[in-house]
């Protein structure tokens, strides 16, 4: 293995950013209920997908529902979201973080806000001893798919959050107000660029995917596959989706990603693509990207040792 297991004498917290520790704050005890807003979402655009995707199809529109699926998940979900907003693996420009937040904004989750709160609540979570199976994917694969996409958990005693300058920025707010109205600049160029077939391929099925596709990729990545690295005291391990590894833009390798959540590398080892830093590297080459963290430059951790599987 290319890295090497951290030296236990050096202590680390890889805490996430957003959340702060909460006396009596409890990942366990809580209810899951329904979302209103994300599953009408999330089944409108499966309905449209489902329904009107056959009667639209066009190899033109499929090109354009690859390329701006590829684009929106690079720049936006693993980059501008994940690496950057959440984790600041890395340091850009204002105005290129906020340009990148925005493409992961219309991917169509939901606004930023929501994005690192739900992230940073099931990554604290998880390295808890025991959590909530909302938050550790566990109970099955349907339950687990109308939990993600149609369900909010509320816990009995939640933690806190302060969100920072990110919760202070006027645009990101304005993004966390109005997340579903940004797909409608988008919807209005693709229908001036090639009709209906061009809005339902570039919007309703780009979004159906991104959205369930997250959702399939995460319940995998928290309950089987390979596994380079274990987290002691963590009641919920990672583990890698290597099929999904290149459509993720390298996230997929999720065992890295809970072993060094503060790597802008996440595909460390050969053959583990990872897109995502790939166009890290080439923002650093344009002078668009420094500070660059990699397992390499992260302090050690006494709790990560290596799998044996």
């Amino acid at each position: 293995m290319p890295f090497a297991a951290p030296d236990a004498t050096r202590s680390n917290a890889h805490a996430v950013n957003s959340l702060i520790e909460t006396p009596g704050a409890n990942p366990v005890q809580g209810r899951v209920a329904w979302d209103p807003v994300h599953s009408l979402w999330n089944g409108g655009m499966m309905a449209a997908t489902l329904v009107l995707g056959p009667l639209t199809f066009t190899p033109a529109a499929f090109l354009v529902f690859v390329a701006a699926t590829g684009v929106t998940l690079l720049l936006g979900h693993s980059v501008g979201f994940h690496r950057r907003l959440i984790h600041r693996s890395f340091a850009c420009p204002l105005w290129l973080e906020r340009v990148l937040v925005w493409s992961g904004t219309v991917v169509g989750m939901s606004g930023p806000h929501w994005i690192i709160r739900t992230h940073d609540l099931r990554d604290w979570a998880q390295r808890q001893p025991r959590c909530h199976p909302y938050l550790s994917h566990a109970g099955g694969v349907a339950r687990d798919a109308w939990w993600q996409l149609h369900c909010r958990l509320e816990l009995d005693s939640p933690p806190r959050f302060d969100l920072g300058r990110a919760g202070r920025d006027r645009f990101y707010r304005f993004l966390e107000a109005n997340w579903m109205a940004q797909q409608l600049p988008i919807a209005a160029l693709l229908f001036w660029a090639g009709g209906w077939s061009f809005v339902v391929w570039g919007v309703c099925a780009r979004v159906f995917i991104c959205v369930h596709g997250h959702w399939l990729v995460g319940h995998l990545a928290h309950t089987r596959g390979p596994q380079s690295w274990i987290v002691q005291g963590a009641g919920v391990q990672a583990h890698d989706v290597p099929w999904a590894g290149f459509i993720t833009m390298g996230e997929a390798w999720h065992n890295n990603h809970h072993a060094f959540p503060g790597s802008a590398r996440i595909g460390l080892y050969p053959g583990q693509s990872d897109p995502g830093f790939v166009f890290i590297r080439l923002l650093e080459a344009l002078g668009l990207a420094w500070d660059i963290r990699t397992p390499a430059s992260l302090p050690p951790r006494a709790e990560l040792v290596e799998a044996h599987i």
